[in-house]
C-alpha cells in the first residue's frame, strides 16, 4: 500500500495545524476524565508486563479525539503507529498486506471500522486473537489456506456507529471507550491551550463565548477558533475577545447555542414545512438537500443532545425548545403523535 501524502505546515497556513494542536500525551489530553484513567491503567500495564497491549475500541461522535488518543497510544507504549481505514480495506489481501507488514508491537489505527469490508473483516479476527492470517492459494475444490505469522501488534479501531460493529469483532477488543461531548470548562481549556500554540491572544470572556458554540466538540472549537483568528485580524485589533468572537460567529453562521446553517435548516423544515414532525429521515434529507448519513451522525447527536429534535418510531419531531429557539409561535403539545410525514425519495 502507498503512503499518505503529508502537507507540510507553512508559515501560518492551516495545512497541519490540527495535527500541530494535537496533545501527544495521555497528560496533555484535556476532558475525558474517565476514558483517560481506564485507559491509562491498561497501557500502564502493558507496559510493566513488556508485552503487547489489549485491541482499543474507541466510538463516539466525530471530532472528539479518538485519532488523538490512537497517536497517544502509540507514545505511550514507544511504538509506532500506522494509520488506515475501514473504506480502505476492502479485499482481505488488503488486510494481509498491511498485517504482514507490521513490526513486532506496533500500533495499527483503524479508523471508521465499521465501514470495513465484510471479507478484509473476518480476517481481522484470526489475527487480532492468534496473530496470524490464512491466505487462500487457487479457487475452487483445488484452493489452499497458507498460514502466515504476523507480528504481536495492537489494533486500535476508531467508529462513530458503534452498533454496526459485529459482535465477533467488537468482542475481540480487549478495551472499549465511548467519548462523550466536553463539557464547556474543559473546551475552553483548550481553546486556551490551542491558542498559545497558534500565537493568538485570547481573552478569557472571547475563550468562553468560543467554548459556548463549539458543539462540545474540539475539533470544531479549534476550526472557530482559527476563523476568528482571521476575523480579528482583517477586521478587528488581531485579539480574540469578546467582541470579535460573536462577529466572527455570526459572518459565519454560527448561533448563540452552536448551532450551523444545516441544523437550523432541519429545525426549520421540521416546524414551518410540516408541522413540527414525526418527519422520515430520507424526507428530511431531501429537503436540506443532505446526505441521510450526514443528517443521522452528524446534525442528529447534537440537537437531540440540546433538546430540540426527538428521534420517534414514526420519524423526527422537533421539540417545544426548538419552536422556542427559531422563535416561532404555537409548538404542538403532542408532536410524537401527529400523522408521519415520509416521502419517497
Amino acid at each position: 500500500m502507498s503512503e499518505p501524502l503529508v502537507f507540510a505546515e507553512s508559515g501560518e497556513g492551516d495545512f497541519d495545524v490540527e495535527g500541530a494542536l494535537r496533545p501527544t500525551t495521555l497528560g496533555e489530553f484535556i476532558g475525558q476524565d474517565r476514558v483517560k484513567s481506564q485507559l491509562g491503567l491498561v497501557l500502564e500495564a502493558a507496559n510493566r508486563r513488556g508485552g503487547v497491549c489489549d485491541h482499543v475500541l474507541l466510538s463516539g461522535p466525530p471530532g472528539l479525539g479518538k485519532t488523538t488518543l490512537a497517536t497517544i497510544i502509540a507514545t505511550e507504549l514507544g511504538a509506532p503507529v500506522r494509520l488506515t481505514s475501514g473504506p480502505a480495506l476492502q479485499h482481505a489481501g488488503d488486510v494481509a498486506a498491511v498485517l504482514s507488514s507490521l513490526q513486532p508491537g506496533e500500533v495499527l489505527f483503524l479508523d471508521e471500522i465499521h465501514r470495513t469490508a465484510r471479507a478484509a473483516e473476518e480476517m481481522l479476527y484470526l489475527a487480532m486473537e492468534d496473530f496470524r492470517v490464512d491466505v487462500m492459494v487457487g479457487k475452487g475444490p483445488g484452493a489452499t489456506a497458507i498460514p502466515i505469522e504476523i507480528a504481536p501488534f495492537t489494533l486500535v479501531g476508531a467508529t462513530t456507529r458503534a452498533g454496526m460493529l459485529p459482535s465477533p469483532l467488537r468482542d475481540r477488543f480487549g478495551f472499549t471507550a465511548h467519548l462523550d461531548f466536553y463539557e464547556s470548562s474543559d473546551l475552553a481549556t483548550i481553546i486556551d491551550r490551542s491558542a498559545s500554540l497558534l500565537g493568538v491572544e485570547l481573552t478569557p470572556e472571547g475563550g468562553a463565548e468560543l467554548a459556548g458554540r463549539c458543539r462540545g466538540t474540539p475539533r470544531i472549537a479549534n476550526r472557530l477558533l482559527r476563523r476568528v483568528r482571521d476575523w480579528a485580524q482583517v477586521h478587528g485589533s488581531g485579539v480574540v475577545d469578546l467582541e470579535a468572537a460573536r462577529s466572527a460567529l455570526e459572518l459565519y453562521e454560527v448561533d448563540s447555542l452552536g448551532l450551523d446553517r444545516i441544523d437550523r435548516a432541519l429545525l426549520d423544515v421540521l416546524i414551518n414545512r410540516f408541522g413540527g414532525g414525526p418527519v422520515g429521515l430520507s424526507t428530511l434529507a431531501v429537503s436540506v438537500a443532505e446526505e441521510p448519513e450526514t443528517i443521522e451522525s452528524v446534525s442528529e447527536p447534537f440537537l437531540v443532545r440540546m433538546g430540540m429534535l426527538a428521534r420517534t418510531p414514526r420519524g423526527r419531531v422537533a421539540t417545544a425548545a426548538a419552536w422556542s429557539h427559531l422563535g416561532v409561535a404555537g409548538a404542538p403539545m403532542d408532536p410524537v403523535g401527529q400523522e408521519s410525514f415520509d416521502l419517497p425519495l
